[in-house]
């Protein structure tokens, strides 16, 4: 009996030794004469479980090859998230392991935020959007586009902090007393508070309003845009540490007679200034033309439309461009490029009225077919921060045209 019993304890220790030694090479190979730093990859997470024959109560760790831990995530469409880094026309294995992980820091996360009408903002660690819901609309406030925060000086989250500044109800309550009292002292008092300064980490000095804002999709009829209202429901897919994905749904629009309706999924990973997005239109039964568009708050446009049309780019002058806030720069990228590109402005008689004083879009155009998606990239930058100049911008999105165009090739190694 103690025969037997040894047997089996030496067969279970065998078994735990074989699983704690397994481990799933993940080769990651980068085929263009560009550096690639920190991007993001995927692996299939049933495969690593399969490999590293886990428990449901195993964790994982990824390493590089000098044994230390990166950061990962396991996402919605479980996949193994985490940063590669890999020099140009190279290639370089990272390890899967089960183990403990370390603590990570968050850099890419969003919410929903129904004390300020529904708004869904997200960021990562260089920049942070938001867009409007049906609280908003509701309201009757034209706001049509994507909205953009810049930050610096940190790469931790701060957008709920910005919110909780300035929507806190004691907060709001002191304000509407100062205005009674003392005005002087309650425009102070907003400024320590609001989010429309910077109190050093960045601001929202971005105007949308009626307009397309910071790259939104829309469908044109002939040159006139088909404006977008707010999303009706939002679902947040992955929120985390790596990867912030958020599917938006939009009412339904009469077209041609028919209803159409407009979904959106939004990406924004870490370590970029750029979403992804994959945009599509149910029950279009024709092709139609659609843009991406930013909108111009100057009429002499600092904008680059490039000749291949896999970009378009504006240097926005901020919504107070005498605060010394500097600029925004704001660009789509398309890596099936695009039909036409080029700036379009409203009628003169309708700026003021119409369009709350903005002056047209920059407009990159594609024919859209029925029961199809369309993807393309867009963000923006802050010339206080890390992109300084309109230059730089421009070829930071040129790079990044290259690079998503020859994707970093990921393989388990046999």
């Amino acid at each position: 009996m103690k025969k037997l019993f040894a047997f089996f304890l030496g067969a279970i220790l065998l078994t735990a030794c074989a699983n704690a030694d397994k481990t799933v090479f993940v080769v990651v190979r980068n085929n263009i004469s560009l550096d690639r730093s920190n991007e993001l990859i995927e692996v299939d997470m049933a495969t690593v479980a399969q490999r590293l024959n886990m428990s449901d109560t195993a964790q994982i760790i990824v390493l590089n090859p000098d044994d230390q831990q990166v950061p990962y995530q396991i996402t919605n469409d479980n996949k193994v998230l985490f940063p590669a880094t890999v020099s140009a026309n190279k290639s370089i294995v990272y390890r899967i392991e089960i183990g403990t992980p370390e603590a990570f820091g968050v850099k890419a996360c969003g919410k929903c935020y129904p004390e300020r009408v529904d708004d869904v903002a997200w960021e990562n660690d260089l920049i942070a959007f938001r867009t409007y819901g049906p609280a908003l609309q509701a309201s009757g406030e034209k706001a049509y586009g994507f909205d953009v925060w810049v930050k610096r000086g940190t790469t931790d989250p701060v957008v709920e902090d910005r919110y909780k500044k300035e929507l806190n109800p004691e907060v709001q309550t002191k304000l509407l007393e100062l205005k009674k009292k003392d005005p002087k002292a309650a425009d102070a008092f907003l400024k320590s508070i609001s989010y429309h300064y910077d109190h050093g980490n960045g601001l929202d000095c971005y105007k949308v309003g009626p307009t397309l804002g910071a790259c939104t999709p829309a469908l044109m009829r002939g040159d006139s845009i088909i404006y977008p209202y707010c999303y009706r429901t939002q679902e947040i897919l992955d929120n985390g540490p790596l990867r912030f994905t958020v599917k938006l749904v939009y009412n339904p629009v009469l077209i041609n007679g028919d209803s159409i309706v407009e979904t959106r999924i939004i990406y924004l990973d870490a370590g970029t200034h750029l979403n992804k997005m994959t945009v599509s239109y149910l029950n279009l039964k024709n092709p139609m033309l659609m843009a991406v568009g930013i909108v111009l708050h100057d009429e002499k446009i600092d904008a680059n439309i490039n000749a291949n049309n896999d970009y378009i780019s504006y240097s926005d002058p901020t919504d107070r461009p005498n605060d010394g806030y500097g600029k925004i720069f704001v660009g789509a990228v398309f890596p099936d490029s695009v039909e036409g590109s080029k700036p379009v402005f409203y009628p003169s008689t309708e700026i003021d009225k119409m369009h709350d004083g903005t002056f047209g879009h920059v407009l990159a155009s594609k024919k859209y077919m029925p029961n199809t998606s369309f993807t393309y990239y867009w963000g923006a930058a802050w010339s206080k921060a890390d992109i300084k100049t309109f230059d730089e911008w421009n070829a930071y999105l040129k790079q990044s045209v290259k690079k998503l165009r020859a994707p970093l090739q990921v393989s388990i190694q046999e």
